[in-house]
């Protein structure tokens, strides 16, 4: 089943985590108070909506609760964005990722209970998208226009197998170029080591292939 998300604030962070949630295959609703802005993602999103997100009535109406994530991305309105996260602790949604303007804010939302709170100037859209689209993958950091850094928490698909079993640079493309196990980095590992269910490996390569070793290994 494809995952479910809500992303409300349509500006250039809110747009960019919709973009790269649809394009890893997600279900997005669309949100935002802006008439235009909720136009030029009607052809984007899943479901593209203009509302009023303070209002805990409006929320009910648009089924947000059964939605899995909900993504707060509210631009420069701190206290609709407070006021937003609120309405979706009442109503009872799972997981809530909050964007903070500064430090103050960050508190506030953490007190009031945001699961996660992020800051756009050190978290890019992409990097959330990745992290929300998989459990496994605990870091994405762009290098580039087309090449990435991920950290991936390995699964019961890699455990178990050595790094010249899985082949996995000549199936997808991709270089692990260090494994973090026990607190210690273990830097050019060898070919033979065996990965651990605990281990969190780092990978580099091109987004597209980083993004088909997601969908095939880690999902």
């Amino acid at each position: 089943m494809k995952k479910e998300f809500v992303v409300i604030g349509l500006g250039r962070f809110g747009g960019s985590i919709v973009r790269e949630l649809i394009e890893q295959d997600a279900d997005v609703m669309a949100i935002d108070k802006d008439t235009e802005r909720v136009d030029e993602f009607a052809s984007i999103a899943t479901q593209a909506v203009v509302a009023d997100t303070t209002d805990e009535a409006v929320l009910k109406s648009l089924g947000i609760r059964n939605f899995e994530h909900v993504i707060v991305a509210i631009g420069e309105n701190i206290q609709a964005s407070i006021l937003t996260t609120l309405m979706l602790k009442e109503i009872g949604v799972k997981k809530i990722t909050v964007k903070a303007q500064n430090d103050y804010h960050a508190k506030v939302l953490n007190k009031i209970g945001a699961d996660h709170v992020v800051h756009p100037e050190r978290d890019m859209g992409i990097r959330i998208a990745h992290n929300m689209l998989s459990n496994n993958v605990l870091d994405y950091l762009e290098l580039s226009d087309e090449h990435s850094i991920a950290e991936i928490q390995a699964n019961e698909k890699l455990a178990g197998r050595t790094l010249i079993g899985l082949d996995i640079r000549a199936k997808y493309g991709i270089n692990i170029v260090a494994i973090k196990r026990e607190g210690q980095i273990l830097v050019s590992p060898q070919a033979d080591m065996e990965i651990e269910l605990a281990d969190v490996l780092i990978i580099i390569g091109s987004d597209a292939d980083i993004n088909r070793f997601e969908k095939k290994v880690l999902n």
